[in-house]
């Protein structure tokens, strides 16, 4: 029974760095204000032509298609006057492939998520306080550990963790785009994906201090409530 315990416990702990980094790259994905803002920075409308409107279109169309049943994109844009479709085949096919990392990254955020919850609800029915407060500070510590190695690695060879990730995560070279003129590359440069690097890393660190913050109230309280016991 004990060594059932300690492995949920541990489960739980490494659990928490998944869920909030699953949860703020989903928030990521899902946040027009972060496209708009990428695009104002790095002068995307300049880049590719296209308004702001049309670009916040684009936006738009791309948190839409990531959430669908779609298998493959097709948005339409204006510019010059004229409609176009924005991706070329290369483009979509890789566009299907980040999709399919978005789909697993729900899962994870549902799946960390619900052992959490289960987690968190069976030691408040045992009424274990200072086990679950242990596991949210611990959880909590290693998150903020990975993500200041994150931060500092982006700050050191943003590139090199760039490219790393790329071959991680694609089986395929359909990710070597073309600046001069595939579309998908001039919405989101490279700088873009410095930001949103840096954007998840802090919302995950965030939110690894909230939860370090409910750990240690709750062991404060549970050990106050035993000292009056």
């Amino acid at each position: 029974m004990k060594i059932l315990i300690t492995t949920a416990k541990w489960l739980f702990i490494l659990c928490l760095p998944w869920l909030l980094l699953s949860a703020s790259i989903g928030g990521a994905a899902n946040s027009l204000s972060l496209y708009k803002y990428g695009f104002e920075k790095y002068n995307v409308s300049q880049t590719t032509g296209l308004a702001e409107a049309e670009l916040e279109k684009a936006a738009t169309g791309l948190i839409q298609y990531f959430n669908s049943d779609e298998e493959n994109i097709s948005l339409t844009v204006v510019k010059d006057g004229e409609s176009f479709v924005l991706f070329n085949e290369k483009e979509v096919a890789h566009l299907k492939d980040v999709k399919g990392l978005f789909r697993l990254d729900y899962w994870v955020l549902l799946g960390t998520l619900v052992y959490a919850l289960a987690y968190a609800g069976v030691s408040l029915w045992r009424k274990n306080w200072r086990q679950l407060a242990w596991g949210l500070i611990g959880g909590s510590g290693l998150t903020l550990a990975l993500m200041l190695a994150l931060g500092i690695g982006a700050l050191l060879n943003f590139n090199q963790l760039f490219l790393q990730l790329h071959f991680i995560s694609f089986t395929n070279e359909l990710w070597l785009l073309d600046p001069t003129k595939d579309y998908l590359i001039m919405l989101f440069p490279r700088g873009f994906w410095y930001e949103a690097t840096l954007f998840c890393a802090v919302a995950t660190a965030v939110g690894a201090v909230v939860l370090g913050g409910v750990g240690i109230f709750v062991y404060s309280s549970s050990s106050a409530g035993r000292k009056r016991g």
